[in-house]
């Protein structure tokens, strides 16, 4: 693997025993930078959640055990079973025997083989429901964008955190560990735009019932949001992230890049070897 030639952001402390562990692909060449996040609860049963990109694995475990003893790991989280969030898996559950991980009934069926942890160690918890980790409860809810039937998002009311998988995603210039180094209006374009990739389906909600959605998990009070594909969202710019999604359905993005924009990678690739 070849981790150590890309930029390395350490794990960013964001509440009390809270930790981002960073990733992300681009932001190199000119092109942005998306994150590919995960992170750590250090509560009294330590909490792993989603453990990122298979590529990046060496870096991710690393980065998880300068935090937390793998023997100490008592819950593995996975908010839905894409492979940027699934990618260290089953190396993290064979690294840290005594973790129960945490996924849903769909999951396993999507999963099939490639889910190598036997259902003794498994525990299915869904949309609405919690696990217990010691010194607080966890809180499943699923967030209001999703590209996966199996998303939950992972709520912790005693430090504010609420973990949105893919929701709230934006680009970034370049990697870093907060949002306001990504300049605003990127930022406000790029939420809504990769709400409508990730969710195509954002286009056929019902407007009354969608915002009900959002609704349902800004009343969680969260203060912090994070996300596989964000960094930290903190401030005054958590509530204008709910809005944001609120608009989404209805925002003017630019289309996918297609095969136009796929030749000129080829011809921008195959320039540079010619030299």
């Amino acid at each position: 693997m070849n981790h150590h030639t890309k930029l390395h952001l350490p794990p960013t402390l964001i509440a009390p025993e809270t930790f981002v562990i960073h990733d992300h692909h681009g932001g190199d060449g000119g092109a942005p930078a998306v994150a590919l996040n995960s992170m750590v609860i250090r509560a009294a049963e330590p909490v792993v959640i989603d453990t990122g990109m298979p590529e990046n694995q060496d870096r991710y475990l690393e980065d998880v055990f300068s935090l937390v003893e793998p023997d100490d790991i008592r819950w593995i989280f996975i908010s839905h079973d894409d492979v940027d969030h699934t990618g260290s898996l089953n190396a993290l559950a064979q690294a840290a025997p005594n973790a129960t991980v945490v996924v849903n009934w769909f999951m396993t069926e999507r999963m099939g083989e490639s889910l190598d942890v036997p259902f003794t160690r498994q525990r299915w918890v869904g949309d609405g429901e919690y696990i217990d980790v010691g010194d607080r409860r966890l809180h499943a809810v699923r967030p209001p964008v999703f590209d996966a039937p199996t998303t939950r998002g992972l709520f912790d009311p005693t430090t504010g955190v609420f973990w949105g998988s893919d929701s709230f995603a934006t680009a970034m210039v370049a990697p870093t560990n907060t949002v306001y180094d990504v300049d605003d209006e990127m930022w406000v374009g790029a939420v809504s735009t990769f709400a409508r990739y990730v969710s195509p389906w954002l286009e056929l909600v019902d407007e009354r019932k969608f915002v009900k959605t959002v609704d349902r998990v800004e009343a969680l009070g969260a203060t912090t949001l994070v996300g596989c594909h964000t960094p930290p969202v903190t401030g005054e710019r958590v509530s204008r992230a709910f809005d944001l999604i609120r608009r989404a359905p209805w925002a003017d993005v630019p289309p996918e890049p297609g095969q136009a924009v796929l030749e000129e990678i080829l011809s921008q690739f195959m320039a540079t070897i010619a030299g």
